[in-house]
């Protein structure tokens, strides 16, 4: 599964029963908890990062990547505009570009 497909699953579930569709759940609480619930993953992944143990990281950076999108939606942010800010940023110095911030 691509991100793509990923985000536009995502987007096709925005109205869908949340009783039959854990991401209209999640969108139905609104986006701050769509962002309290990407950054529970983040602190998961974080942790078995620190551990080191490769395929439980795997599952948790899924779960970061998921929820992401998620938070993304609940608040209209397309993946094709953040992935245009990364071609935006293509070539760019990270020193430089935090700098310019």
């Amino acid at each position: 599964m691509t991100l793509e497909k990923l985000a536009a699953t995502i987007a096709a579930r925005k109205g869908a029963d949340p009783e039959t569709s854990w991401t209209a759940k999640l969108l139905a609480k609104g986006p701050e908890k769509c962002a309290e619930k990407f950054g529970e993953e983040a602190i998961e992944a974080i942790i078995e990062a620190v551990k080191g143990d490769r395929a439980r990281l795997t599952a948790e950076a899924a779960d970061v990547l998921y929820h992401l999108l998620v938070m993304l939606a609940a608040r209209d942010v397309s993946l094709a505009e953040v992935l245009a800010e990364l071609d935006r940023r293509d070539g760019t110095s990270g020193i430089a570009e935090k700098a310019g911030r």
